[in-house]
């Protein structure tokens, strides 16, 4: 009996301790997601060095809004 149970706790938890694949997935996928923000963003953005500065300064100045900023 108590081999049996000790193999189904095996076989059960196995899968759960196996997450180093799906983590390395997770991280390749947020790096993917950055490098195409990225990329949206300079194409959007080329040759405008002034405007840059400008949606810089509004973002902050939201996120600074919404923090509770003076």
């Amino acid at each position: 009996m108590k081999e049996k149970l000790m193999m189904a706790w095996t076989k059960m938890m196995f899968p759960v301790k196996n997450e180093r694949g799906a983590q390395s997935l997770e991280w390749l996928g947020i790096a993917a997601l950055l490098i195409l923000v990225l990329g949206i963003l300079s194409t959007a953005l080329s040759g405008e060095k002034e405007s840059i500065g400008k949606l810089v300064t509004k973002i902050v100045t939201k996120i600074d809004g919404m923090v509770g900023g003076d």
